[in-house]
């Protein structure tokens, strides 16, 4: 680790059980996140400033002004840019040395396995159940751990998928896909600006604590969020034998 790099991670490397061996294996990492709005903007800044050494960042759609409520990383002079190219300069403004890679089209089933291989974990900040689902299939089939996160309203939720672990479920194990179940979002039913930020922000921590090998992942553990009451709720959820995502 270079001089400027000591200095501009010193926080990190004082801590317990980070140092610089945990920030040499954060500016190692590789890390895919779709979705670079509500959720995405603290996952992608966090991460930036945390030193993880490569980010891709996949999303197909372009800056609109009613994102600027609660997408704190793009700004009104970039309404009409694609969002990952918004991404990138606002990362690579706070952190000029970490490579941002930008996929700025929807993933199918495909694609997202090709994206996947060659990194560390997978950080879902979309918007949609669809996407979830196809992220979450990708994941289990790769073998790569997932942090999932969400939020409308006034309420949020996060948990940790992995599934080379015999004990953790996935997503579908939670939410079982159904074809017919309506899509709620932003867009009809509105979102608390700050919710968003403090998901995506518990996303951002639970990535930078399992990539330096830091505490205890929110593994098989629901945490839920209501911000309009300031109240939190865990449930544990073991994997479903019987899933047909990731069931044997």
């Amino acid at each position: 680790m270079q001089d400027e790099q000591l200095l501009r991670y010193a926080r990190h490397i004082l801590l317990d059980d980070l140092g610089i061996e945990g920030q040499d294996r954060l500016l190692a990492s590789k890390v895919l996140i779709v979705g670079a709005g509500g959720l995405g903007s603290p996952v992608c800044l966090y991460l930036a400033s945390a030193g993880v050494g490569y980010i891709t960042i996949a999303d197909a759609d372009t800056v609109d002004l009613s994102n600027l409520q609660r997408q704190v990383m793009h700004t009104d002079d970039r309404v009409g840019q694609l969002k990952v190219e918004s991404a990138r300069q606002a990362m690579q403004q706070i952190n000029p040395h970490v490579v941002v890679q930008t996929i700025p089209h929807r993933l199918n089933e495909q694609t997202l396995a090709q994206a996947m291989q060659s990194v560390d974990l997978v950080i879902d900040c979309c918007d949609n159940f669809s996407t979830r689902h196809a992220i979450n299939r990708a994941c289990v089939a790769t073998q790569k751990p997932l942090i999932s996160g969400a939020a409308i309203g006034y309420e949020g939720q996060v948990c940790v998928y992995d599934s080379r672990i015999s004990i953790s479920p996935c997503y579908h194990c939670l939410f079982p896909e159904v074809p017919s179940a309506p899509e709620l979002n932003c867009a009809t039913t509105g979102v608390f600006a700050p919710l968003v930020g403090i998901v995506g922000s518990l996303q951002a921590a639970e990535a930078i604590k399992m990539l330096a090998g830091v505490g205890d992942a929110l593994l098989g553990r629901l945490v839920m969020f209501d911000v309009r009451h300031m109240r939190w709720h865990e449930v544990r959820v073991p994997r479903d034998p019987y899933c047909s995502v990731c069931g044997h």
